[in-house]
């Protein structure tokens, strides 16, 4: 059994997971239970962190798991010959982060009797950044540990974190490309990357190339493409804009290049909304048009000018894909939803007719449709990500 850390948008985090693994439950508001035997983190763009369970504890006390995992690492790491690097991350807790650190000094002093050395690394908060994680390589040996500790409703669990979100690659991935734009949105790796497993397990290829085909008909800059890629995806992409085939042609090579990839790649001109694709592919993951920008809540006839527009826009091109795809093909599509100041939202109308569009939502466990949305607090168009399947 492993647990995950989700990310900021808790919702989109557990369903990436359910998709990719399947059998996974909430343990908490901010984590996950999952029952595989391997998690790889560097394939997961919304989950901070993953551990092996270790420990449970029943009960919600600090002191009882502090006791727990003291009395357990105090006979496991004892006569070690290595020096042991360690970082204790506490979850759903009120104790402070000195309290937390108490917990590793003691037991950095029992291990000094036996003639372990142990290097605790401080707590500024009661959680290790991924940041602090990533960087001191915790997780990645036996010698560097981060001990996850976490409060859920049926009790604790005490990890041992298999990793942290590789955040410099993620960086590179997005900041490195030689082409960007932001005119056209800047769609995160990470989220590509969430998009493109959410599309789930495509197993074999429909066509005969060996590997399964993703393809994205809004490719703009090519981020969704990219991070297909780096799942040994064939991939396809067509865009409206010669510039933006151009742009995801080079960062492709740029990407292959970089990490000495085989991509498999099919580009071309094409209006989503009247293109005829080259069939067959294995699942469609598209960022759709999300209309106008906007810094502040826009006017109400602003808002329903654009809404129509987009949604006129996304129906027609999802009628065009429904009379070309085979029944049973996965579509992960990002559309727009509008926060208001009251934090709700104004979604499109599509979102309640995709049946009548050919599609219907995929249906999982720990989520339902609506709580896919993807969006900084400060912004105004939210990213509501639909996961349907042709019928």
């Amino acid at each position: 059994m492993h647990i995950a850390i989700l990310g900021r948008q808790p919702a989109i985090s557990i369903a990436e997971l359910e998709r990719v693994y399947g059998d996974v439950s909430w343990f908490s508001d901010v984590s996950a239970l999952v029952g595989a035997e391997y998690i790889d983190i560097t394939r997961l763009g919304g989950s901070q962190k993953t551990g092996l369970v270790i420990l449970q504890v029943p009960g919600h006390d600090w002191h009882a798991a502090s006791m727990k995992i003291v009395q357990h690492y105090s006979k496991v790491w004892a006569k070690q010959a290595k020096k042991i690097t360690l970082g204790i991350s506490a979850y759903g807790f009120k104790e402070s982060p000195r309290d937390i650190q108490k917990t590793g000094l003691i037991l950095k002093g029992k291990l000094k009797s036996t003639g372990t050395s142990l290097r605790l690394i401080p707590n500024q908060a009661a959680a290790l950044s991924t940041a602090t994680s990533h960087h001191n390589k915790l997780g990645l040996s036996n010698t560097k540990v981060e001990l996850i500790v976490v409060k859920g409703q049926s009790g604790i669990v005490v990890a041992e974190s298999t990793g942290a979100q590789h955040i410099t690659s993620l960086a590179a991935r997005d900041q490195g490309r030689p082409k960007r734009d932001a005119f056209v949105g800047m769609l995160p790796p990470k989220l590509a990357q969430i998009m493109v497993n959410l599309a789930g397990p495509l197993g074999v290829a429909g066509n005969d190339k060996g590997s399964p085909r993703v393809l994205d008909p809004f490719c703009g800059t090519g981020v969704i493409l990219q991070e297909a890629g780096l799942m040994n995806y064939a991939v396809y992409g067509t865009d409206l804009s010669e510039k933006m085939i151009d742009f995801t042609r080079q960062n492709l090579k740029w990407i292959a290049d970089k990490d000495n990839l085989n991509l498999d790649v099919t580009l071309h001109v094409g209006d989503a909304m009247t293109t005829t694709w080259e069939i067959p592919v294995d699942a469609v993951v598209a960022e759709g048009y999300l209309g106008q920008p906007f810094s502040a809540p826009p006017s109400s006839s602003k808002l329903m000018e654009v809404r129509g527009n987009t949604n006129h826009i996304l129906s027609e091109f999802l009628k065009n894909l429904a009379e070309q795809i085979k029944p049973g093909t996965p579509v992960v599509l990002a559309v727009p939803a509008w926060k208001h100041t009251d934090g709700h939202f104004t979604h499109l109308p599509l979102v309640v007719k995709v049946e009548e569009l050919g599609y219907r939502y995929v249906e999982m466990r720990t989520v339902r449709p609506h709580q896919l949305l993807y969006f900084r607090p400060d912004q105004v168009v939210a990213r509501e990500i639909l996961v349907l399947v042709k019928k």
